[in-house]
């Protein structure tokens, strides 16, 4: 970390002009492996100018990304994702497999869809993810473009009008999302955003600031050993080893622009014909001097590849088959090499007052992207030469050693970037800063809304801000602060205002990634599955403000986002049902007459449907019975999937109140509602319904899923 922050390479952020020319060592050297392919950014010539239009442009592959372009396609809009690189999918498809859970029945609408068409919540596959990701993205029919990097926004009033991308497109929408884990989009809109920790004393959060004492004290402290963090043991004169910060670490409390560190999520595996851990370009086994010294310093110390609490145990990393993370006092984690990563500025100081928000963007995008190319690659340098000193230096004992040189790189994973992760884990950049902020006393349920558009359930978790020289017991030693973690009783309720900017700032973007909160909320609440949650909750609200009349997005009807959400299986309050809306009878439930053939495909309501074989002829009847609450108006649903080999002319019939309606509905068209469901529109019913649907004349495959009754107001 000392050589990434030294003055020399990196100015203060307050001389941008010499920022904007500085230039740092390439990790690329002269030895050792590389992969073309593994890069952040690459500088792309921009073509011919072109104008692109749509309903929904939403900017990031990220999860929260995928989400939010699914839903808003789903619900009949238009809509494009623009990707900064050639993937989708962000970390869940990037390496972080080993899903951030939290409580498992917090889950709901496309997130619980997701996972359940993968199989499983956790421990998949990142290549099975994206192809996922690439498939719901398909049958949403949502336009994916790949490697297009933000230059700039056009704006008038507090209307975003166009974002103008690399490739000289010029991307014009109704409304825009900023899912990117940067905020690039919210910033260039000039929407209010902090970057860093506030102080404890702004929100009274006890995990706020520097130096918070409520956990971690102990965990991946180097053991609480007196470790000297000299070159020569115990002499200041000689210097600080290489990775510790000649920075002034603040008072408790007092709040900082530092940013908890970035890693990448290996994929590793200890079968025959895995790849051993390569030796990056310019590798220098000193870099890890400090982990050399605490490998050597007590042979006491027991070093479990994993996590730990216990007291004289260490990681030194995690290595396991699969999704591997930080796991250690020196891991994985590069403390303190990404500070400048979110908006291209550092200041290393401390203070006791949190300043204004920042608005704008303080380095130009193009600049901002090469700088963290440059960030981006001495993380990898970083981690793969960590890997590469673990299993082949002299200074690791031979027996962590062995245990260490039986892992390597998965050969079935990132294949393009030689089995590397492509995705660096941005754990924090911009925090937008609207009319609510999230913070500690929301996810302790000290402080609920009303306005909730999904629920968070993850630990308030950080990862180390820096590694600094403390005196304890009398002795200058080296320790890490700002890491935390700590639980609460229940899930919590995320604000519809925290994931929309101030109305005067701007009116048609929604953020649901980089969304309003403190440093020590988003601890909680940036986890992949939330992304996915708020991501579905930011594509409804974009729709619902579009079919209002292009309404600002601050004025969307908070009942009725919430009600559409609940129907798409979102859960918005702790102890709701995570599922669909309504009184839904399967195609299981249904009572069928004639050939009806179970689908081979995990799809439909319930991952199944059935179909007539495309016989034509009559006989194949099913009747959909629902028994009704209570006597009242419902809106009638029938839920198919699509394709181009259903029929146009399926007869559908309703038995209600005033008698019985028919319908012939096209199977190929895309359902009118984003969850897979077409509405056949109001009406009134006692305490019971049906609803029949035959092949009679028809032109083609007829599908049956299910029908639904969803309470209407009068």
């Amino acid at each position: 970390m000392r050589q990434f922050l030294d003055m020399k390479f990196f100015l203060r952020a307050t001389s941008v002009a010499l920022l904007l020319g500085f230039t740092m060592p390439s990790a690329r050297c002269d030895e050792g492996s590389d992969s073309n392919e593994l890069y952040y950014y690459r500088y792309t010539e921009p073509g011919e100018p072109k104008s692109i239009e749509c309903d929904v442009a939403v900017y990031g592959g990220t999860p929260a990304g995928v989400a939010a372009a699914i839903q808003a396609a789903r619900m009949g809009r238009k809509v494009v994702l623009l990707s900064f690189n050639k993937h989708v999918g962000g970390l869940t498809s990037g390496g972080l497999t080993a899903t951030d859970i939290g409580k498992k029945e917090s889950i709901g609408g496309l997130a619980k869809e997701f996972y359940a068409r993968i199989n499983r919540i956790s421990n998949f596959r990142p290549s099975e993810a994206e192809s996922l990701f690439r498939k719901m993205l398909d049958e949403a029919g949502v336009n994916v473009l790949l490697r297009r990097c933000l230059e700039s926004v056009e704006k008038k009033d507090t209307r975003v009008i166009s974002a103008r991308m690399n490739t000289g497109e010029a991307v014009k929408a109704s409304m825009f999302v900023d899912a990117t884990y940067e905020g690039d989009l919210l910033a260039a809109a000039n929407v209010s955003y902090q970057v860093g920790r506030e102080p404890a004393n702004t929100y009274g959060e006890s995990l706020g600031g520097q130096w918070q004492k409520v956990s971690w004290k102990d965990v991946y402290q180097f053991c609480r050993l007196p470790i000297s963090p000299y070159v020569v043991p115990d002499d200041p004169a000689s210097g600080l080893l290489r990775e510790i910060s000649s920075e002034p670490a603040g008072k408790p409390g007092e709040g900082d622009y530092r940013v908890q560190a970035y890693n990448f999520r290996m994929y590793l595996s200890d079968k025959a014909g895995n790849i051993p851990f390569p030796k990056p370009r310019g590798y220098d086994a000193g870099r890890y001097a400090l982990l050399a010294r605490f490998l050597n310093l007590d042979s006491r110390i027991k070093w479990l590849l994993n996590y730990t609490v216990q007291p004289m145990t260490d990681g030194p990393v995690q290595m396991r088959n699969g999704d591997s993370n930080n796991a250690g006092s020196f891991s994985s984690d590069y403390v303190g090499g990404n500070h400048r990563w979110p908006d291209g500025t550092y200041e290393p100081v401390s203070f006791a007052k949190l300043s204004p928000p920042r608005r704008g963007l303080p380095v130009p995008l193009n600049k901002l992207y090469e700088l963290r190319e440059r960030i981006f690659q001495d993380h990898v340098n970083y981690q793969q030469g960590l890997m590469y000193f673990l299993a082949n230096d002299p200074q690791v004992p031979k027996q962590l050693q062995g245990r260490v040189k039986r892992f390597g790189l998965d050969p079935k994973e990132f294949e393009e970037t030689g089995h590397w992760p492509h995705q660096l884990y941005v754990r924090e950049g911009r925090r937008m800063v609207s009319s609510y902020v999230m913070t500690q006393a929301n996810c302790e349920s000290k402080r609920t809304v009303e306005d909730s558009v999904g629920l968070a359930s993850y630990a308030m978790d950080s990862h180390f801000c820096q590694r600094v020289v403390v005196k304890e017991n009398g002795k200058l030693t080296v320790r890490n602060e700002g890491g935390f973690g700590h639980g609460f009783a229940k899930p919590y309720p995320v604000s519809f205002r925290s994931i929309v900017p101030k109305k005067e700032e701007c009116t048609n973007l929604l953020v649901p990634l980089c969304l309003s909160s403190s440093h020590v909320a988003y601890g909680s609440i940036r986890m992949e599955p939330v992304f996915m949650i708020l991501g579905q909750s930011a594509g409804t609200a974009a729709s619902l403000a579009i079919e209002a009349g292009r309404l600002p997005v601050q004025e969307v009807d908070i009942t009725r986002l919430q009600d559409r959400l609940k129907a798409e299986g979102q859960i918005l309050y702790y102890g709701q049902s995570g599922k669909p809306g309504g009184i839904i009878v399967d195609d299981s439930q249904a009572k069928l007459e004639g050939h009806w053939k179970l689908s081979t495909l995990r799809a439909g309501y319930g991952n199944s449907y059935q179909h007539d074989s495309n016989t034509r002829d009559g006989k194949a009847v099913a009747t959909f019975t629902a028994r009704l609450p209570a006597p009242g108006k419902y809106e009638v649903q029938l839920a198919y999937t699509p394709n181009p080999n259903r029929a146009t002319n399926v007869p559908v019939a309703i038995v209600h109140r005033d008698g019985t309606v028919a319908f012939r509905v096209n199977q190929q068209q895309k359902p009118s509602l984003g969850i897979g469901f077409h509405s056949l529109g109001v009406f009134s019913f006692d305490r019971s319904g049906t609803v029949t649907i035959s092949n009679t004349d028809t032109n083609g495959h007829v599908i049956i899923d299910a029908v639904r009754w969803v309470p209407t107001p009068d």
